[in-house]
Formats: structure tokens, sequence, C-alpha cells
């Protein structure tokens, strides 16, 4: 025992009850603690604070399984000494069965581990984030490994790097265990230029900044204790700060600070990379004269907004410099590239901070406004002219500019940003021609109704044969039970480069190049072979409907080709249902009337789809074999407010109810229209309330997740009856 006591390792022996009954004059220098403070208490007030709690199971699971995961080997680790310093340590541990009884006995040997150690431990880090920066890893993991590793270092910490940006602002860069509230202040501070001189002088003054005006707040959140540096670029320059946030509460020794140093000199690389990454980016994205987008990025951006799901719509202005040539005859072409930065800096004056900027080249900028129909742009180039007429300062030059000016709009313009590009310069180049200083407005009509007669014609024909379009599926609710009635199955395209068409503009398409009956035979198949698959899923889906245009009721061959989908994927006909359009209701032709009274014998439902939106016949809607009417959205926007609204909703529903309909609306949004149609006796709501049309996969999952919409909108209205 002596040996022990003597030993320049630490050395800790615990019994059978996890008490301390050993504790060397070695042990007392690394802890801090003597002898008589520790002899008998569990040994868990030694350990690392992380592990206190479960430290008592760790003994257990080995006295009584003998699984030696930590016995007979030996770790580093670091805890806390009495004075709160970080104290590392190697410790490696054995145990006997002692005395008559064979009760098992633990000691431990502690080898303090020297700063040498703590040197090591910093290189190898600094090894791991220069092979990091080498390869493909992003800069923001790479900060984010450096904060893990000096975290590692330090328990019970926080690491964060930060940006020192241009303005003067913090930026956080890597920082994921900083509480969000402490972290929002640290980015709303604009250093001083006071400030930034200190930090020059003396690196560690990053402490007052980012912790002395922030302590109580820092407190409140867990945070006790701050070591920090600011970091300098080679060209002398603050490029960021590396802190240490503590969250033990009694002040700890210098090691952390050491700790904070010592990483300092490779976080600046790590913030060099990061700025060379950004530069190298803003070269690849961006016009270095003005800093707008430059061609190929302004597409990838026209391309993201028109993939955007939804009715999205924004215009394209297309400006040509007039008479710039004369200004670089007259001035030279670099002051012709003053003139060029000084018209862009007047144009961003003109844009709010939404709009997407651009120079495509030469004297030609495009300026992208989202969210705009045509009169938006109009107002828009309206005010740039105005503002052009004040002349610019160049070189002492007092120059007046001038734009001819086009503008597209999507989607009227064209389905890509290419198409709405080429609008708008055809619509500028006319606008140069008929007197500069102007602007014109694409030719809607002629432009797209071409352009998709041949673009998007030749490119439906093509993604039919390949089967490139899908159906989307929209559930209809019974608004008495709240449960599913049916689906409405839509027609979707989206086209490997032409991106995302709407259903409105590809189906006038197919329309006007007979291959919309190709379209109808399609959804058929598509819907009757979705059907069985739904029920091979266990998921019933009762009933989906299918709409279909016009020309088909004329065709004879419909109903067969019907009957032949139900026999061929063994339906029940009740399980399809046909809409038809107004037009097929006005069409009063033999032939059409034979081709609806088919397909309901088959057993088939014929669906009046929008209907009230045309000059539908009560007296028609009395002599056709309907099953059911759909009132159109537009009735609804405006129910709960619009009493003519009201009033023939109210009618449409009472005449479908009379003669023996179901009446389904659609467009239903909000639980008040629910309520409204529910006490008007509509029997089928179908709208964004309850779901948006999905892919077939997704509805699946919808229908098989638990759904009670009639209770969730009785108790919303009971509270707001309350």
């Amino acid at each position: 025992m002596d040996m022990l006591t003597q030993a320049r390792d630490g050395v800790v022996i615990i019994d059978d009850r996890n008490c301390i009954v050993f504790f060397n004059p070695a042990a007392e220098k690394l802890w801090g603690y003597t002898g008589a403070e520790v002899m008998g208490r569990n040994v868990k007030c030694l350990v690392p604070m992380d592990i206190r709690q479960d430290h008592d199971a760790f003994i257990a699971h080995n006295r009584t399984t003998g699984v030696n995961r930590i016995v007979g080997t030996s770790r580093e680790i670091t805890f806390e000494s009495k004075g709160g310093d970080y104290v590392s340590a190697e410790m490696s541990i054995s145990t006997a069965l002692i005395g008559p009884e064979n009760k098992r006995y633990y000691m431990a040997f502690m080898k303090g581990v020297t700063e040498e150690s703590h040197r090591k431990k910093l290189l190898d880090l600094q090894n791991t984030v220069f092979r990091s920066l080498s390869g493909d890893m992003m800069i923001q993991d790479v900060a984010d490994l450096v904060c893990q590793g000096i975290e590692d270092f330090v328990p019970n910490s926080v690491a964060v790097l930060m940006l020192v940006t241009e303005d003067h602002r913090l930026q956080i860069l890597s920082g994921s265990g900083l509480p969000r509230r402490f972290g929002a202040a640290l980015e709303h501070m604009t250093l001083s230029d006071a400030d930034v001189a200190a930090l020059a002088n003396d690196l560690d003054e990053a402490s007052s900044i980012v912790w002395e005006s922030y302590r109580s707040m820092g407190i409140s959140l867990g945070l006790h204790d701050c070591w920090a540096s600011a970091i300098k670029a080679p060209n002398g320059k603050i490029a960021g700060i590396l802190a240490l946030y503590s969250r033990n509460q009694h002040k700890g020794a210098d090691w952390p600070k050491k700790i904070v140093s010592g990483a300092v000199p490779f976080c600046g690389v790590v913030i060099e990379q990061y700025e060379a990454r950004q530069h190298i980016s803003q070269l690849a994205n961006y016009d270095p004269l003005t800093g707008f987008l430059n061609r190929s990025s302004l597409h990838k951006i026209l391309k993201s907004m028109i993939s955007q799901p939804g009715d999205n719509r924004f215009a394209v202005v297309l400006m040509d410099l007039d008479r710039f040539r004369d200004i670089n005859d007259a001035l030279g072409h670099v002051q012709g590239d003053t003139f060029l930065k000084a018209v862009a800096e007047r144009l961003k004056t003109l844009c709010r901070s939404n709009y997407v900027l651009s120079r495509s080249g030469g004297d030609d900028f495009v300026v992208v406004i989202p969210n705009a129909t045509a009169e938006t742009a109009v107002a828009f180039v309206k005010n740039v002219i105005d503002a052009m007429q004040r002349p610019l300062n160049v070189a002492g030059n007092h120059l007046a500019a001038s734009f001819s000016m086009g503008i597209a709009v999507f989607p009227e313009n064209g389905p890509d940003g290419e198409s709405l590009v080429s609008c708008a310069e055809i619509a500028m180049r006319q606008a140069k021609k008929d007197a500069r200083g102007g602007y014109k407005l694409a030719n809607t009509t002629e432009s797209t109704e071409a352009q998709d007669r041949l673009v998007l014609g030749s490119a439906l024909r093509d993604s039919l044969s390949k089967g490139m379009l899908n159906l989307h599926y929209q559930p209809q609710i019974e608004a008495i039970t709240g449960k599913i009635y049916g689906v409405e199955a839509l027609s979707r395209w989206n086209h490997p480069t032409l991106g995302n068409i709407f259903p409105s503009r590809f189906i006038a398409v197919a329309e006007e190049t007979g291959q919309i009956e190709a379209i109808g035979r399609w959804s058929l198949e598509k819907a009757c072979r979705q059907i069985t698959r739904w029920d091979r899923d266990g998921v019933r889906i009762p009933v989906v409907a299918v709409n279909l245009s016009a020309g088909h009721f004329r065709n004879r061959s419909l109903v067969p080709m019907i009957d032949g989908l139900l026999k061929k994927y063994n339906l029940a006909p009740e399980r399809l249902t046909v809409e038809i359009t107004e037009s097929v209701m006005m069409d009063e032709s033999e032939e059409t009337m034979n081709v609806l009274s088919s397909i309901r014998k088959l057993g088939v439902g014929l669906s009046m789809d929008d209907f009230g939106t045309g000059f539908s016949s009560l007296s028609r809607l009395t002599r056709l074999p309907l099953t059911e009417i759909k009132i159109d959205r537009s009735f609804i926007m405006n129910l709960e407010h619009d009493a003519n609204a009201q009033a023939v909703t109210t009618a449409v529903i009472g005449i479908g109810n009379r003669l023996g309909m179901t009446v389904v609306t659609e467009g239903v949004e909000t639980e008040a229209q629910y309520s409204l149609l529910q006490a008007l006796h509509c029997d089928v709501l179908q709208g964004y309330l309850f779901a948006k049309p999905m892919s077939a996969t997704d509805l699946e999952a919808w229908a098989r997740k638990p759904h009670d919409f009639l209770k969730t909108t009785s108790e919303n209205h009971t509270q707001k009856d309350e």
C-alpha cells in the first residue's frame, strides 16, 4: 500500500459499493481534493460531468456480466478538478476479488496528460481540417468539424466560428450548439471602426465583443464563460472570430484559452477557403462589371421559378440601352464601362429586393418581376423611363440614358426561360424600331399560340408515346360524414426540358393538334389500372372521375372502349365516373345523346363539370342521363360574403337534389365554406381544405392516414361560436 501511496500517478480504489477507499497524494494533486474530502464518497464525484448520472449503472453492468469494456484498457478522459479546471489524464483500470466474501474492487491509475499532448491533439485536428479542405467537403461541413473537435477538447462547451463580413457584421459559419437567441443577437451586431481597430491591435479583444456585452443574456441561456480570439487574414484584415463558450458555472483555468489560440491559424485557413470559393461562385454566376446575374444564372433562376408548383406568374423585362455605341466611340471603352455601372446603379434603385437583375451581355439588361402581370411590368418600365431622364455623371460628363424595352409575361408568352427572353427581345426590337426610349408588350396571342402549336404540340406527342404524362388525384369528401367519396383524376405534364406545363395550356394544344382523344384514352386506361392497384394494396377508393372532352362523345368507339376497360380490369362500372363539359351538354346531336345514354347503360357515372360557368340550360339538364353535377369553384370563392353566389349555389344544389343527382362543389378552401355548404345540403366537397391533387403513391399514403374533417370543422366552428 505504501508503494501505491508514493506512486507518481494518481491511484483511486473503490469498494463493492462504488465508494472511494483509497486516494493517493498524486490523485489529490490531479483533482484538487484532499483524501479526507472524497474518502467514503461515491466515485462518481470524480468522473466527468456528462456521465456522472449513469456511472453506477456502468459499473453494475461490469459486476453482473463480467464484460470488460474498460477494465484492462487504457483511454484518455477529461474531467473537472475541484477548482473548475479541465484536467486530461490517461486512465487504466484493473479489478480484483478481495476478502473471504470475494467482493469486487476496482483500481484506477491516472496519468496526467501534458500540454504537449494537447498540442498533438490540435495538430491532429489541423491535419484533419487540411485534408478535408483539399477534398470535396463543403466549407460548412469543415467548419462544423472544427467546432466539434474543439468541443471535444473542452467538455460542456460550445464552439462558434464566425465571419466578419465586408460591412462589419458577424455571420455564424458554424455553431450548432449555440442558443438561437444568443446567435441571433451576435448576427444583429455591427462592429464599429473602433471595434475593428481594437481587434487588429489585440486579437483577444474578441472576448469583450462577443461576450462582455451579452453576458447577462448568455448566463440566462446557460452560458457562463467565454474565450475568444479574432482571426486575422494574411492581408491584415479581421476575417472572423473563434469563440468558445462554457456551460460550467465556475471559472476554469487557461487551458480553453490555449485551445482557442491554437485553433485560430487553421480556422483562418477555413475562412480563407470559404471566401475563395465564394469569389469563384461570384465569378461563375455574376457579371463582374455590374454585380448583376449573368446570362446562365438568369436562366437557372427562370427555370426554378417556372418549375414552382401552383399558378405562379412573373414578368421578364428586357432592356437595351439606346445609342450606347456613341458613348463608347466618344468617351472610350473605359468610360463606357463606367457609364454601364452608373446605369446599373440607377436601375438597382428602381427595383424591389425580390426582383432579379441580370446583365445578359453588352448593353442589354434583364429584370424579372415576381408575381407580376403585364400591368405591373408596364408600371415598372414607365418608372424606369422617368428615372432615366435624369442625367448620369460620368467622368464630369452629364449623359442622358434611355432604354428600349420589351415585356414578356409567364405563362402567356412561353413555357420556358429561353422562350420568355426571346419574346421579350422581339418586343424590345419592335419598341426600338417604333421609337427609342419606349416599350412594347410581347404579342401574347401570336407568340403563345404559334409556339404552343409548334413546340408543345410536338413535345406532347412525344411525351404521350413515351408515357411521360401522369395522373394526379384530388380527393372528394362526403359533406355529411366527412368520409372519402372518390377522387378526380387530373392530367399532369412535367417535361424534362420544358418543365411543368399547366393543364389549361397543354389541353388546349391537344385539342388544336388532334391529340385530345389520345389523352382521354390514356387517362381512362391509367385510372382503371390504378383502381385495381389500390384495391390490391388494400386502399379503398370508391370511385374515380375522369375528364373527357367534347370530341370523345362524337366517337362511337368510346362506349365499347370503356366497356373493354371495365372487363379488362374486372371493375364494377360504378367505380368509374366520366366528366363532361358544358359544350357536350349543349350538343343536341342524336349521336352524342346515344353515346351518353350508352355510357349510363354500362352503369358508369356521368358528371356535369363546371356547371354554371357557360350557357347551361336547365331544360337540357333534365334530359341528360347525369348522375352528378359539379359546381364550379368560381361560385365558392366569395361564398361567405357574396349573396348572389350563395343564391346560385343554393339553387343548383336544390335542383340537383330534386333530380336525384349527387352535387359536388369544387374549390372548397375554408372551414366556413364547408359549414355553409353542409347547411345547404351539398353532397360532396372537393378542394384544398381537404387535399391538393397528388400522385397515386401520395394519395395512397394520404388515404391510409385517419382523417376526421367533419370533427375538425365542427370543433372549430364551436370555438368560433363561443
